[in-house]
């Protein structure tokens, strides 16, 4: 059997709460217990009381400056901050037996690490394609990006593993970043699901009388939301009779229709709202995501555990959780509700099709977007790191 690798897990968030990047905190640590046989050590800088008020007072100090002067900064790359995280981070792994340090989103924490330990680095972006080219951030003042931007370059530069869960995140690293490609590699993100539904249930799955959207996402303008509410009077008009659900956010007033319902939050946490979401998931005819930017989009992964088909857009890093025609259909970001209209009502009204791609899309959950598959292959690259000869 395999020695048991020991990692230090660092991360400024609460690994147990399951609404920590959309849990893939969570699951990230659960696979990396199961299959790397071994030890895990999580570090979590923000347990320091010095750690944790400086984070409050940055972040009250963030606030004042978005209501007086209505601009505003990454706090948590402020370089006291990351360098006081950093040094606790070195306090930690000091004198303990450990092999690597695994560490998702946490530029903040590697910034300025002094260590010979092994580094692997995962996101789903990296801050340049994040925050540098998104118009919602050009109030950001400039420092600011340029902090974040160093110690993004800091962390990929010192990293000895870089994973990412897309191609388009794993290009800005070497493209934007000059990371070296031999470290890159691309490892999709697994569905967050708490109980996979069984493949026989998920295998009936049927389109149901009236066409049942389901929307989900935190921010209305973001995820879309326009464009899904115009597709649902699209199909009106196409003579299909369509509902759209919308989950975990509140449209603005102006988006009322009959055949509309809002579900503004769901907590994972909850077991009685976790199986509620489920239930959505099993009832849906399609997630509909009309996405206007995303680095991965973890609700595909949870869709196609369900079998349940996704309508969405070709941005950012979705096809790192999308194939064409597989477990869904991307359309460009600048198609129309009509478009999307047609695309829907063709897989609805077609059986033999619709079926198809709940097949499809349950077989894609088994064979790449599941925390096993990531499990597995980040634990032979962690291996590759660990056990690998010192030249």
């Amino acid at each position: 059997m395999d020695r048991g690798i020991k990692v230090a897990f660092v991360t400024l968030e609460d690994v147990k709460d399951k609404k920590a990047w959309s849990g893939v905190l969570y699951s990230m640590s659960r696979s990396l217990e199961k299959h790397l046989n071994g030890e895990i050590h999580y570090i979590n800088p923000a347990d320091s009381l010095k750690n944790r008020t400086l984070l409050n007072l940055l972040a009250l100090s963030n606030l004042g400056l978005k209501k007086g002067f209505k601009k505003h900064y990454f706090y948590k790359y402020n370089g006291w901050l990351c360098r006081n995280l950093s040094s606790y981070v070195e306090r930690e792994i000091q004198g303990k037996d450990i092999d690597l340090i695994f560490a998702p989103a946490s530029s903040y924490e590697l910034a300025f690490l002094n260590t010979k330990l092994p580094i692997v680095y995962t996101s789903d972006a990296t801050f340049r394609l994040i925050y540098c080219l998104d118009d919602k951030y050009a109030d950001v003042l400039k420092f600011s990006l340029r902090r974040g931007n160093l110690a993004e370059r800091s962390s990929i530069e010192k990293s000895d593993l870089l994973i990412y869960p897309s191609e388009w995140a794993a290009e800005s690293a070497v493209n934007d970043y000059g990371a070296d490609e031999s470290k890159v590699h691309v490892v999709p993100l697994g569905a967050n699901v708490e109980e996979v539904p069984p493949e026989e249930m998920v295998l009936k799955r049927r389109p149901s009388d009236s066409c049942d959207l389901l929307f989900l996402g935190v921010d209305w303008e973001r995820k879309g939301g326009e464009i899904a509410f115009e597709t649902l009077l699209e199909l009106e008009k196409l003579g299909i009779n369509a509902t759209l659900t919308v989950c975990g956010c509140t449209p603005p007033r102006e988006f009322v229709h009959e055949r509309m319902r809002v579900l503004p939050f769901l907590d994972k946490n909850d077991e009685k709202q976790r199986r509620q979401l489920d239930d959505l998931y099993l009832t849906s005819d399609f997630l509909f995501l009309p996405t206007r930017s995303e680095a991965f989009g973890m609700v595909f992964c949870d869709a196609s555990a369900f079998g349940l088909p996704v309508i969405t857009t070709d941005v950012g890093g979705v096809s790192g959780a999308v194939e064409q025609g597989k477990n869904g259909f991307m359309l460009p970001l600048d198609a129309d509700a009509s478009s999307y209209a047609e695309m829907i009502a063709k897989l609805f009204l077609d059986d033999d099709m619709y079926q198809g791609l709940v097949v499809s899309s349950r077989r894609t959950f088994d064979e790449k977007l599941n925390w096993d598959s990531w499990g597995r292959r980040v634990s032979e690259l962690i291996r590759g790191v660990v056990e690998r000869p010192e030249g």
